[in-house]
This record gives C-alpha cells, sequence and structure tokens, in this order.
C-alpha cells in the first residue's frame, strides 16, 4: 500500500515563483482530503493500471504529485494561473532530485477540454471561489469525462455555498455533500446529465457605457462586468501618455487593453495575465471590437518574458488577494516587473484601494509618483520610470 502521510511530501512544498510568505503555505487541508477520499473509496480505479485520473484547480502541485505517490500514472493536470503550472514542475523536480518521489515525467499538464478529460473515472478538483468557473468545469466533466466519472471537488468550508451544490446539480444527477473534515468539505458527483451542444463559455456582452463589446470565459476576474477599479483608472484614459508601446498588465477581460488601442490607433498593446482563462478572454474582447490586429494577448508571470526597457506605458489594475488572504506581495511584485520592463521616462498608471498605502513602494520600485486621483475606495497614480543606474546606464 502506498504511503498515505502526505504531510511529509507538502512539505517540501514551495508556491514559487508565486509569492511566498510565512503566512501562505503550497497546500492546503483540502488537498490532504481529497488524496485520502480517492484512496479510501478507491474511486474509479485510482491505484489501479490504466486508472484515467484528472485533476484541476491544482494550485501548486500537492493534488498531482500527491496522486503519484499513491501509485496513479499520467496524471493529467489544469491549472488556470500559469504559476501554478511553474511551481508543479519545480516541485516534481524538487522531489525528484531528493528522491523524495520516483518520477520523471508523470503529469501532463493541459487547458480544460477534451484533451484533459476524456475517458477520465475520476476527477479531482480544488473549488474555485467563482461560480461561473465552476460551471464552467462541471460543464467540461460532464461532457467530455467518462459516463461513470466520479468528480470529487473540495474546499475550505468557509469559502463553499449552496451555490456550488446548485451549479454541480444542474450537470450531475447526483450530488452528495460529505461531512467536514479539519475545516475542509467534499463535495461527490456522479451520473453526468446530457449538456446542450454548445458550451456555456465563453459568454460575450455589450457593455453600453464604454460601448465594448466584452468575452469572458468562467475563471476571469469579474466576468464580462467592469470592475470598480477599473472604472475608475478609465476616468483617467484621456490623461494618459499616447505610447507606441503599452502593456495591460493583469489584464483580465482585456477592458483596459482595448478602450487604450482604441483611444490611440498608434499604439500596439500587450495584454497579459498569469491566467488562461483571461488571455483567451482579452484576445476575444480584441477580436469582437476589431482590434485583434493591435493588441497581443500574452500568458506570463509579471512579465517575465517581457525585455527589459521594452514599455513606454503600463497600465495595472492591482489584485490585493493572494487565494483567501489579503496580501500587499501581489501588487508589490507587479511593480517590480514593471520597473524593469518600463523604459526610462515610461510610466506606471495604477489604481488600487487606498487602504494599502503604496505610494512609497511605487517611489522606490519605479521613481516620481503623483497622485492623478482619489475617490472613497480608490487611489489612481502615476510614476515616472527614473533613469537606470550602474554600468548598463553609463
Amino acid at each position: 500500500m502506498a504511503d498515505t502521510n502526505f504531510e511529509s511530501l507538502f512539505a517540501r512544498l514551495r508556491r514559487f515563483p508565486d509569492v511566498e510568505a510565512a503566512n501562505l503555505q503550497a497546500w492546503d487541508a483540502t488537498d490532504k482530503l481529497l488524496l485520502d477520499t480517492a484512496l479510501e473509496s478507491h474511486a474509479a480505479g485510482l491505484l489501479q493500471p490504466g486508472g484515467r485520473l484528472a485533476v484541476v484547480g491544482d494550485r501548486y502541485g500537492a493534488l498531482t504529485l500527491g496522486a503519484l505517490t499513491l501509485g496513479a500514472s499520467a496524471v493529467r493536470v489544469h491549472q488556470d494561473l500559469v504559476t501554478g503550472e511553474r511551481a508543479l514542475r519545480a516541485n516534481a523536480q524538487r522531489l525528484v532530485n531528493a528522491k523524495a518521489l520516483a518520477i520523471d515525467a508523470g503529469f501532463e499538464q493541459l487547458p480544460l477540454g477534451a484533451a484533459l478529460l476524456e475517458g477520465a473515472s475520476l476527477v479531482l478538483l480544488q473549488l474555485p471561489r467563482s461560480l461561473a468557473e465552476l460551471e464552467e468545469i462541471a460543464d467540461a466533466v460532464a461532457r467530455y469525462a467518462a459516463p461513470d466519472v466520479v468528480l470529487l471537488a473540495g474546499g475550505r468550508v468557509k469559502h463553499m455555498s449552496l451555490g456550488m451544490n446548485a451549479v454541480l446539480a444542474r450537470y450531475f444527477n447526483d450530488v452528495q455533500p460529505q461531512l467536514a473534515r479539519q475545516k475542509s468539505r467534499l463535495l461527490l458527483a456522479r451520473r453526468p446529465k446530457p449538456v446542450p451542444a454548445t458550451p456555456p463559455f465563453p459568454v460575450t456582452e455589450f457593455n453600453e457605457e464604454l460601448g465594448l463589446t466584452v468575452c469572458a470565459r468562467g475563471a476571469v476576474f469579474a466576468g464580462t462586468a467592469l470592475d470598480i477599479g477599473t472604472r475608475f483608472l478609465l476616468e483617467f484614459l484621456p490623461h494618459m501618455p499616447h505610447a507606441a508601446r503599452a502593456v495591460d498588465l493583469g489584464c483580465g477581460t482585456g477592458i483596459l487593453a482595448a478602450m487604450y488601442a482604441r483611444n490611440n490607433p498608434a499604439a500596439r498593446v500587450t495584454a497579459t495575465d498569469r491566467s488562461a482563462a483571461a488571455v483567451v478572454s482579452a484576445l476575444a474582447t480584441a477580436q469582437a471590437n476589431g482590434l485583434a490586429g493591435r493588441i497581443d494577448v500574452l500568458q506570463d508571470d509579471a512579465m517575465s518574458t517581457l525585455p527589459e526597457g521594452s514599455a513606454e506605458l503600463i497600465l495595472l489594475n492591482p489584485p490585493f488577494h493572494l487565494e483567501a488572504a489579503v496580501h500587499a506581495g501581489a501588487g508589490i511584485k507587479l511593480f517590480e516587473a514593471a520597473g524593469r520592463v518600463l523604459a526610462p521616462g515610461g510610466e506606471l498608471w495604477t489604481v488600487f484601494n487606498s487602504h494599502l498605502h503604496y505610494r512609497s513602494a511605487l517611489e522606490r520600485l519605479i521613481g516620481p509618483t503623483r497622485e492623478v486621483g482619489r475617490n472613497p475606495k480608490f487611489t489612481v497614480t502615476a510614476s515616472t520610470r527614473r533613469p537606470r543606474t550602474g554600468p548598463a546606464s553609463r
């Protein structure tokens, strides 16, 4: 029997390249509950040769690597965030190097769809916070997985709602909430219902306020709605510099990229996000508004693949949550990235919750920062990249 003491495995996992801090870890009790339940029930033959296992929402690799230690082979996994994909690969290599896991390439990372789920008899899911994202996942499992598929969906009790049960019940005939353990709970779903010929996502909506068609996959932040921070930043669009090379960092559905490109016909805009759902949505938004020829989309972690000094303007509405934790690290990481990618004299325009007091970090990481606007909730600033110092600038 495989070793089911996952703590020794989990203790070796890191979040890198995502933000790391003392109050953030690479696994939670839900990961262990999902793996324990899969093993205890032998659901869909997890440990049997040829068992078809798919993992969705594995944040840093705990589920995938845990399943491999149980004897699963050829695990197919979907992670929406590129940071999760990279963390899984790095953690797998770290475990192999430490001889804590005898695998070389026991998993395959795939988009949400047929290649991931075709023939899957067991799906392990870390429940997303968004009901729209859960609906897109549930539809995909019901649409592509084996008829006898078992979906084990788990989350922290404080983040779960009856709406999750209702979403799953639209796609499965049998949805059974399980008893909670260590403040986590599983929902077990079986017997998929027939699905419509057309998947429910992406969705498209015309925003009359902006005169813009917005497209969204289930996992993208705010869906087709206009986020209130983005709305406030857009009030200052007429005052932003006319840049030949601009970046919408953390682009979501690509609203900022589309609005800037539409108002600056000479600009080439890169819409980038760590979320696969976001960049697909941003591309669809650009296409729907006749802007695809001037907007490039890129899934990346904090512009890591963009050259130093390659942008004249960066637009940013940074997150202030990392999973369930309020944490400034996500914003600081993006400010650091902007300082690298901006050309000297280039500007970062950002909107943030005023209570976060990002001004000093922007001054330190970018350069002189001025307040452009403030309302009861948000502050908009413009930071000018100071000239670079050191050998490269002499």
